[in-house]
């Protein structure tokens, strides 16, 4: 920040209890989040033998993931045929067409005919420019561009925020505040004559565009500040660097002249087929003319983005003929859904639930600006999820997780339930321990309804161990699990007493405990054959089989079986 916004602020500083609900909401969020994923958390990987992680942004954000992966693999595809004529150097297309023997008829019939010009229509379109960044547009756009995760990005950005050379980044404003115009225009000035891609703004800078003190919240927009004036930005570390011109340029095209041109459409029409050509021609490059200025200056490998504009067709007129048209098939595949990058998956987040949610939710979506790119990690981190270049894969445990999820863990309705209250919190009309009440009660109620794990998703979790150790062995009364504690090996059924206890009387009396392999044998044959027995009467060691007696299910007893010698005669 600042100086001088620091000094401003200073000078308009408002009451502290200003703020007491806001602060109460966000305690409210916080512990409820933290509530839930903790029970939630132990509740499923208890019941499932292996480290589950549940959150109430984590968990529906790995299940839009597993859904898009659902989706990938139940996709079908299918062919598809498509009759074209070239003529005058320009290209009509037909109807797309499932069945390859319908395409090649009407190429064979349209080849070497003469075409008509049905119609030609023409619309002046208008594109505005960008907004400012966000962080989640900013996160966005540095994964597409530079291939940089979500968590990178914010480093690097916090990272100028504190050399002071740009604005405070979590934010989800993409607007400044009225009282900034002023610096605002001689920060785009400035840029203009100074940044290689400034050359490609013409005209006034708009700053009203950009300016709505109504749509920001805790902070505005994400802008350099004017120390980039005063720094040389060779001296910069790269990732910096490219994201501090980018945040830049975006400054100058929010500002900039929209970009027009004029839509055309043309529909032909040969022997009978009808097929349709489009194109554009530019009347005012406008913003746009910044962005290609700052994607040049980019390494080619940085960025695969193309361009997918359509060609300017030449003058048309109703009724125009072209004689013999060349027509041929183009073939090609309906496409699956693609995989989730860090950029789509950001913009889902975003958007996911908003339907469900309140129009004056604080938050809408999954997570916020300042949490997103943690809760990415933390899905890799805990091996839901993994990185292949820029896509983003569930892994078979991420998959399995949410298929034993409650589907109000999963989805995004109970972030749309709590922002609705939190709403409420804000504004003074629910009481914060009210709010955590009803989350502690949720919490009680998941406990509650997931006693026991289903039996239909036993096998989910191969690897499945109590709390990272195997099971030692099957109680012999309910034939539950067996696990080892620090004092003993005990049954995982609540109501059931059954223990082998290391320090058990029988042993300890033998300067004996009860090791994992000799709980092992004990549950699985009844029985082990042990050396070293201590005799407390004759003060020497003996050999003999212990015997597992758990003769009337309260007690667990022990007895002695001394197997007859080989070769003991008369």
């Amino acid at each position: 920040m600042e100086d001088a916004a620091i000094r401003d602020g200073f000078e308009h500083l408002r009451p502290g209890s200003d703020y007491d609900t806001l602060y109460d909401a966000a305690v409210c969020r916080a512990g409820a989040d933290w509530l839930i994923g903790i029970n939630a958390t132990r509740l499923f990987s208890v019941l499932y033998g292996v480290t589950l992680n549940v959150g109430r942004v984590m968990s529906p954000t790995l299940a839009l993931l597993v859904q898009r992966e659902a989706d990938i693999e139940a996709f079908a595809s299918r062919p598809f045929y498509v009759p074209e004529i070239t003529c005058g150097g320009f290209t009509a297309s037909g109807e797309k067409l499932p069945d390859k023997a319908v395409a090649e008829k009407i190429r064979m019939e349209s080849d070497g005919q003469a075409a008509s010009v049905l119609s030609v229509e023409k619309q002046a379109k208008t594109v505005q420019p960008p907004r400012l960044y966000d962080l989640t547009t900013l996160q966005r756009e540095c994964n597409r561009i530079y291939g940089y995760t979500a968590q990178q990005t914010l480093d690097y950005v916090q990272s100028l925020y504190e050399k002071k050379l740009a604005t405070y980044p979590r934010t989800d404003s993409q607007y400044l505040t009225e009282d900034m115009q002023a610096t605002a225009v001689s920060l785009v000035l400035w840029l203009r004559d100074n940044m290689p891609f400034g050359k490609g703004c013409a005209g006034e800078p708009d700053i009203g565009r950009v300016t709505d003190g109504g749509k920001v919240t805790d902070h505005h927009a994400i802008i350099p500040t004017a120390e980039i004036a005063r720094t040389d930005l060779s001296g910069l570390p790269s990732g910096e660097r490219d994201i501090l011109t980018l945040i830049a340029a975006r400054l100058l095209s929010a500002t900039a002249q929209a970009h027009r041109f004029e839509a055309v459409t043309a529909v032909l029409d040969c022997r009978g087929h009808s097929f349709t050509a489009k194109g554009k021609t530019v009347l005012q490059t406008g913003w746009k003319e910044v962005e290609r200025l700052h994607r040049m200056g980019l390494k080619q490998s940085k960025t695969e983005e193309k361009e997918s504009e359509d060609a300017a067709l030449p003058p048309l007129q109703e009724g125009q003929t072209f004689e013999k048209v060349s027509a041929g098939v183009r073939e090609g595949k309906t496409s699956p859904p693609k995989h989730y990058t860090e950029d789509s998956l950001l913009a889902a987040m975003e958007t996911a639930g908003t339907g469900d949610m309140p129009e004056d939710a604080e938050r809408k979506g999954l997570g916020t600006p300042a949490t997103r790119a943690a809760i990415l990690e933390k899905l890799v981190s805990a091996g839901f999820v993994e990185r292949r270049k820029k896509q983003l894969i569930p892994t078979e445990k991420g998959r399995n997780l949410i298929l034993v999820l409650p589907d109000n863990i999963k989805s995004p309705v109970l972030t749309a339930e709590w922002e609705s209250m939190l709403k409420q919190v804000e504004r003074g009309e629910l009481a914060a321990d009210t709010f955590m009440g009803q989350i502690a009660d949720m919490s009680r109620a998941l406990v509650k309804e997931h006693h026991a794990p289903e039996e239909r998703f036993s096998g989910l979790f191969p690897d499945a161990k109590r709390n990272g150790r195997e099971a030692v062995g099957t109680c012999p009364r309910c034939g539950t699990s067996v696990y080892e504690g620090k004092k003993g090996f005990f049954c995982d059924n609540r109501d059931c007493s059954f223990a082998l206890w290391k320090d058990n009387k029988f042993f300890s009396g033998k300067k004996k405990t009860i090791t994992k392999p000799v709980a092992a044998a004990l549950l699985k044959e009844g029985r082990v054959s042990m050396s070293g027995l201590y005799s407390g009467k004759t003060g020497k060691t003996y050999d003999a089989v212990v015997l597992l007696d758990d003769t009337d299910g309260k007690y667990v007893n022990f007895r002695l079986e001394f197997p007859a010698k080989k070769g003991r005669g008369k």
